[in-house]
């Protein structure tokens, strides 16, 4: 196994394990029934958290494709010696950051709708908040990929009669993309905890399950650290498939 990815199971170990001995300590009345499987509550339970994995994932994947094409459309910009696109690229990058994700969500789904006169779903406005909050920082990171392939193929891609297009297309981008790849995972990574937020307009994803099940059940911490776990979980997958990919690119 990874060791990054045993040390992060280890590392959260040691802190549940923790939490329990301090709940020991206390007077606080364990109720870890209601997420553990041998019972029916506790099935039924973990049944409904999970029933939101499909959400965060679906929109994560959504949201992290579009910001890249946006990211992407916004880097060319950056390295275009046309003056105004390079302002352009600036004004939208320092804008669309200064921005709290949890605002952008909540103007997207609720100011939006008024302007374009039209009716959003939480996933549709979900997606649109994440798009555009994520695509300037993956807009840096291509950016930066895109500067560190040898001036040398470009220029000899120059000489060979390709325009600038042909040049990225066919030259810059594949080599860019190569080297911004562990940094596009971890923007993945980053998305999939994100996602989060999008609760608040209220799509049933991993965590608006646990809020509604921490309202009937009346077990907040036990439900919580499932919802910890289940974000782990996930997310040790993710970054297991990003490195086997990156290993991958490297042999060819």
């Amino acid at each position: 196994m990874n060791f990054n990815i045993a040390g992060k199971i280890n590392v959260f170990l040691m802190l549940l394990s923790l939490l329990v001995l301090a709940g020991c300590s206390s007077n606080y009345q364990w109720g870890w029934y209601v997420i553990l499987p041998n019972n029916k509550i506790g099935l039924s339970n973990i049944e409904f958290l999970i029933g939101g994995l499909g959400y965060t994932i679906i929109l994560s994947v959504i949201s992290i494709i579009i910001a890249i094409f946006l990211g992407l459309i916004v880097s060319v910009a950056s390295i275009s010696r046309n003056r105004a696109l390079n302002y352009i690229n600036v004004g939208y990058t320092e804008i669309i950051r200064a921005i709290p994700v949890l605002v952008m969500i909540l103007w997207v789904y609720y100011g939006l709708p008024v302007l374009l006169n039209l009716n959003f779903t939480a996933f549709t406005a979900g997606i649109i908040a994440l798009s555009i909050c994520e695509s300037p920082f993956i807009a840096e990171i291509f950016r930066s990929g895109i500067q560190a392939v040898p001036k040398g193929q470009k220029e000899a891609g120059s000489s060979m009669g390709m325009n600038f297009f042909q040049i990225f297309y066919h030259i810059t981008l594949p080599q860019a993309v190569r080297i911004i790849l562990p940094a596009l995972g971890n923007q993945f990574v980053y998305m999939l905890k994100m996602s989060s937020l999008v609760s608040i307009i209220g799509l049933n994803e991993l965590t608006r399950k646990a809020n509604e099940l921490v309202v009937s059940q009346y077990r907040p911490l036990e439900i919580y650290t499932f919802l910890v776990l289940e974000y782990l979980v996930l997310i040790l997958v993710v970054s297991f498939l990003v490195r086997r990919l990156e290993k991958r690119l490297k042999v060819y």
